[in-house]
């Protein structure tokens, strides 16, 4: 824990003298201690520092400690808050323990009992670092994720992001199956001001147009067979927060009409009902579709994408980005060890074959191939052996296209490398793929040896 034997405290209170005493006691206690006497003090310190616990006075002179409660709330969520107050706000201190602040006292404290209170915030404080840091080391990210890569197109996509976060404006996020999609659509999220808000994401794809809508506009009791009990809807799921409709080219022409009435009224209505329900949400889609192209054939709604397209963020596939690949490998080999509990690096030979392939999967297909190499793996080094047969035959078809540019005894060494490869070292096979006698290939080893 940073700071002193047991943690840094941050102490606000705008009399002098409570903040000298409680300060003087904590410090005897082995505390590091931050004093400030208002509002603007305290922000400025809890920025700079890192500060374990905050012990605020309910009435400061410029804001009070319930708006401080709410700004550590806001933008430090770890940090517990403890009160200080007077008999005359106790109602306040009260309403800021139903919010999540720690604890509670009434001035003068009893001392002893804030020690005890205070210690038992710093081990919850610890507690949530450790379960943090494990998370880090396993690779967990139960929310954003996290967007890798330097590609102009990547950087170009974080600068979007950061400029409409926290805009109202639907998004369209475009591009190939496996791109990452899903991943823009939550740091979208997650970074905006809606962060602590739902994120409700629905694969269109995933489920019949009719089970589709039950499932984004609920139902009420009796609404169709089975309807033994009202069912909230997705769209009411994401008060204040963000929809995430995946693959929206996927719906159907009534059901992007409701949509687009949705979006228009900001009202539902559930299945079985003709009462008119209020909805705040921040729409976020993606599409694999070219859905210019699926308007001229009637099979998307203009008047919907013009309002679903107001901010657009083409993410390009991997084999645009194939510099991003080393690093997107390490991440992957990185979070697979943690789970396996390995420690593996990977070959430069499997890293030319990842480079060379052209990913029609894209991230989610070099993710799966990692964590399968990452299984199958029976010493330190990720090899060729550990690739699935795809990729492997690729390398050898390559190398076959290649011979039409390239210096013929350089071809052909390649290729017999690349037969062996495939064939896991067969030689009687390997002749035969390459269309030569064994005795040729012999002599070829030779050559390479």
């Amino acid at each position: 824990m940073a700071g002193g034997k047991n943690g840094r405290i941050l102490i606000v209170d705008d009399e002098q003298n409570a903040l000298r005493v409680l300060s003087a006691i904590l410090k005897e206690e082995g505390y590091t201690v931050r004093e400030a006497m208002d509002y603007s003090g305290a922000v400025s310190v809890v920025t700079r520092d890192d500060i374990d616990v905050v012990i605020t006075d309910m009435k400061m002179p410029d804001r009070d400690g319930m708006q401080l409660f709410d700004y550590i709330s806001e933008n430090h969520p770890d940090i517990p808050v403890i009160f200080l107050t007077a008999y005359g706000t106790v109602d306040s201190a009260v309403h800021a323990i139903t919010q999540g602040a720690f604890y509670y006292f009434i001035k003068p404290p009893d001392y002893a009992k804030l020690k005890g209170i205070l210690a038992r915030a710093l081990e919850q404080r610890l507690l949530k670092r450790e379960i943090e840091s494990l998370k880090s080391r396993l690779g967990i990210d139960e929310q954003e994720g996290r967007i890798i890569g330097k590609a102009t197109e990547l950087v170009k996509i974080f600068e979007t992001i950061n400029a409409v976060k926290d805009s109202i404006s639907s998004v369209l996020i475009c591009g190939e199956t496996g791109t990452g999609k899903e991943l823009i659509a939550r740091s979208l999220h997650y970074q905006s001001t809606r962060k602590r808000k739902p994120f409700v994401a629905v694969n269109c794809a995933a489920m019949p147009s009719g089970l589709l809508e039950s499932e984004l506009f609920g139902y009420e009791k009796g609404a169709f067979t089975g309807a033994t009990a009202r069912r909230i809807g997705r769209f009411e799921e994401a008060a204040d927060g963000t929809v995430f409709l995946d693959e929206i080219g996927e719906l159907e022409l009534q059901l992007q009409a409701k949509l687009l009435r949705v979006l228009q009224e900001k009202e539902i209505e559930r299945l079985g009902s003709n009462r008119k329900v209020p909805v705040n949400f921040r729409l976020i889609s993606s599409t694999n579709r070219d859905l210019a192209q699926e308007i001229k054939l009637g099979q998307f709604r203009e008047d919907l994408y013009y309002r679903i397209n107001v901010v657009n963020i083409k993410v390009p596939p991997l084999r645009e980005r194939k510099d991003d690949i080393p690093l997107l490998t390490a991440e992957f080999v990185k979070e697979y060890c943690a789970r396996e509990r390995k420690s593996l690096q990977v070959s430069s030979e499997v890293m030319d074959i990842l480079q060379g392939y052209e990913w029609p999967g894209n991230i989610r297909q070099l993710r799966n191939i990692i964590e399968r190499a990452a299984v199958l793996a029976r010493g330190k080094t990720i090899t060729v052996r550990d690739l699935p047969d795809e990729l492997r035959i690729h390398t050898v078809r390559k190398a076959r296209a290649d011979s039409i540019v390239r210096p013929l005894r350089e071809v052909e060494l390649e290729a017999v490398r690349a037969a062996l490869l495939e064939v896991k070292g067969n030689k009687s096979r390997a002749a035969e793929l390459l269309g030569i006698s064994r005795k040729a290939l012999y002599k070829r080893l030779k050559e390479i040896c």
